[in-house]
Order: structure tokens, then C-alpha cells, then sequence
């Protein structure tokens, strides 16, 4: 099984949401968390527009990334340029794949971040987790 760390700024939205398409996609395959370098508490939309995609994650908690220092990781994905720049050092085994989505302010935004951010999930589990 694969470990998946999914790094955000507040991890409130975008790494939310990661972490509950790839867990869906990949169901056995991977354990996947997600963490911020400044975490805000998940955001009551990211929450709702997710339910709306049939994927739950209104118990999920907003961590930050030291909470994570000592479990070994095969993938760390940031989701915005911020993580990636403040991002702590993982071992050299560790894959670290950036991809920026924008932060979403309004319901519509959400879901169209959502929806990016799907694809993207979908694609990854497709591609890293066959």
C-alpha cells in the first residue's frame, strides 16, 4: 500500500479535497493524509461541494505537516505554490509532484476547483497506482 501526503497552505480546501478523491479512487491501494504549513480548519464549502460529488469528508481535520515528520511517505503532492516553496524536506525516496490550483472564494469557484482537482486525483491514481 502507498502513502500519500497532500500539502496545502491551510489545508481548510484544495488538499481537502485531494484527499478525498484519491482515497476514493484508490481505495486499498494507498493511505492517504493531507496537512497544511499553516493550517485554518476545513472549509464548510470544501465540505459541501465534495458531498455534492457523492465523496464525505466532513470528518476530516485540518493538520499541520509536523504532525506527519515522522511517517514515511512515498508521494507528497503540494496543491498550491505556497506549500511547495515551505515545504519540509522528505527523504530523497519520497516523490514530490506539485500541481497549483487556484484558491477558491465563492460556492462556484469550489466547484470548479473540485472538479480540477478530481481530474487530476483521477489521473494520478490512474498513472502512479496501477
Amino acid at each position: 500500500m502507498k502513502t500519500i501526503l497532500v500539502l496545502c497552505t491551510g489545508n481548510s480546501a484544495r488538499s481537502q479535497m485531494a484527499q478525498g478523491y484519491l482515497q476514493h479512487f484508490a481505495q486499498e491501494r494507498a493511505e492517504v493524509y493531507s496537512a497544511g504549513t499553516n493550517p485554518k480548519g476545513v472549509n464548510p464549502l470544501a465540505v459541501q461541494v465534495m458531498a455534492e460529488d457523492g465523496i464525505a469528508i466532513s470528518s476530516y481535520t485540518s493538520n499541520h505537516v509536523d504532525e506527519y515528520a515522522q511517517l514515511r511517505f512515498d508521494y507528497v503532492i503540494t496543491v498550491c505554490d505556497n506549500a511547495r516553496e515551505q515545504c519540509p524536506v522528505f527523504p530523497a525516496s519520497v516523490q514530490r509532484i506539485h500541481e497549483s490550483f487556484p484558491d477558491p472564494d465563492s460556492p462556484e469557484s469550489f466547484r470548479q476547483v473540485r472538479d480540477q482537482i478530481k481530474a487530476f486525483c483521477r489521473q494520478f491514481v490512474d498513472q502512479k497506482l496501477v
